[in-house]
């Protein structure tokens, strides 16, 4: 792409999104919904206010809004970041890699299994670029093609990030937005995680099948590589070390205890920062780590990570100049008069077609739960339709199409880790995508006419 046709920076998307907002303000209509005694809300004409200089205080007030989840996803990726610094994670997928890496269609399922239940339970999309660069020539030495290594990995964690159940940064982020509790409905989340996953791995089987060539000599070498440490050094043993052994186990028990404390004790962000914080520094100490060294990978982590606590921060000043505006409950009511007279189903639709649009505008899922689910949540309350259902819809929309979309740098980035040319890799993924799209639609529905436990 020429430098004349970059794609803004998020920031100025969002930047623009609130001065154009802020124009609206001059000339939409202002409106209000007023609960009446019976508890139903009935919409009334109020003069709007023009927003002018508010645009700057928008973004002070957006970042009060949500400094929860701001604190929220800060300490996780600074968590997250000290966990990965130590080296254990990677080191027991290299280690999976390496003992199973000679089983070739064995190889293929469980890595589905493992990248799809990563995007799942920890959201894992940036950090599937490193495990590209050695999944795809494994794949490559077994005799498949670079695609395969990207089906595998990038993929399969795409498909389990769509269809998160523990994913603290969409579902989490959605749910704490939606006024839900954290990770409720989980029940049908994991039932849909694994519909597609196992749909996955036939897919894997049969490309498998279809794109099988001779297996190259270079597999004895690719098995030795893949068996390599964070730092590149072998392991001496042959086996994860004993640090790396107790950090993943600590991760094992941080998994459970999410999953017990959202489940029994109504667990909400101040719990889930806390234990994701004690598991960072857990993990650190096992790991030999000195204080200052667990100091500076968590504030190396909160700083990696800081790009997407500002994007919550950007879009809340959105909500904030609709809201003090006076029109975004005009914008609501037009949506809804939009849709008046249609099924829950066909609201239901509407709102994941516009999430999956937006994707191609706003990657990031952060950005778009922020700018989204605060007008999206109430608006589905008018139409009937659960804010559980709009925040799977939110998911579906968002991780479908992250496979495609040009705009993901991730996507681009492990593209060029697999030396794959973007239109190459589009005129092979985008009947796939079409599919997911349409799977999602599908599971979506039973949400609307089935009586579903926490939906």
């Amino acid at each position: 792409m020429g430098k004349g046709r970059r794609i803004p920076n998020t920031y100025v998307i969002l930047a623009a999104m609130i001065a154009l907002c802020a124009i609206a303000t001059w000339f939409v209509p202002g409106g209000q919904y007023v609960k009446g005694p019976d508890g139903s809300l009935s919409y009334e004409a109020v003069p709007a206010v023009p927003q002018t200089w508010q645009v700057f205080s928008a973004l002070y007030h957006g970042f009060v809004k949500q400094a929860g989840i701001i604190v929220f996803i800060l300490v996780v990726g600074g968590a997250f970041w000290l966990l990965n610094a130590t080296g254990a994670v990677d080191a027991g997928i290299r280690r999976f890699i390496a003992r199973v890496g000679r089983r070739d269609k064995l190889v293929l399922i469980l890595l589905t299994v493992l990248f799809s239940l990563a995007g799942a339970v920890f959201g894992m999309s940036e950090e599937t670029i490193p495990f590209i660069g050695i999944v795809v020539p494994l794949a490559v030495s077994m005799g498949y093609d670079a695609i395969m290594g990207m089906l595998v990995v990038y993929v399969a964690s795409n498909v389990g990030f769509s269809s998160a159940f523990l994913n603290p940064f969409t579902v989490g982020i959605a749910q704490g937005m939606a006024d839900l509790p954290l990770f409720s409905g989980m029940g049908y989340r994991i039932f849909c995680w694994a519909f597609l996953t196992t749909l996955m791995c036939i897919f894997v089987l049969l490309y498998a099948r279809r794109s099988r060539r001779t297996p190259s000599p270079v597999l004895e070498e690719t098995a030795e590589v893949s068996d390599l440490s964070e730092n590149g050094a072998k392991a001496q043993s042959g086996r994860l070390t004993a640090q790396q052994q107790w950090i993943l186990v600590v991760l094992a028990l941080t998994v459970v205890g999410l999953i017990v404390g959202v489940t029994l004790w109504d667990w909400y962000l101040p719990e889930i920062t806390g234990l994701f914080l004690g598991m960072g520094l857990l993990c650190g100490l096992i790991a030999g780590f000195s204080a200052n060294r667990i100091a500076e990978e968590l504030i190396a982590g909160a700083k990696d990570i800081l790009s997407a606590a500002l994007v919550v921060g950007f879009a809340s000043g959105i909500i904030v100049i609709l809201q003090d505006g006076k029109i975004v409950d005009s914008l609501l009511h037009s949506m809804q008069e939009g849709l008046d007279g249609t099924s829950p189903v066909a609201s239901l639709s509407a709102m994941y077609g516009i999430q999956a649009l937006i994707n191609f505008i706003i990657p990031s899922a952060t950005a778009k739960a922020a700018i989204t689910i605060p007008i999206m949540a109430p608006f589905s309350d008018m139409v009937g339709v659960s804010r559980q259902a709009m925040v799977l819809a939110f998911q579906f929309g968002d991780g479908f199409t992250n496979m495609i979309t040009p705009t993901s740098g991730v996507l681009i980035a492990a593209l060029a880790m697999a030396r794959i040319p973007y239109t190459q890799w589009v005129r092979w993924i985008w009947k796939g995508v079409l599919v997911l799209l349409g799977l999602g639609l599908l599971l979506l529905l039973p949400t609307v006419l089935l009586d579903i436990a926490g939906f």
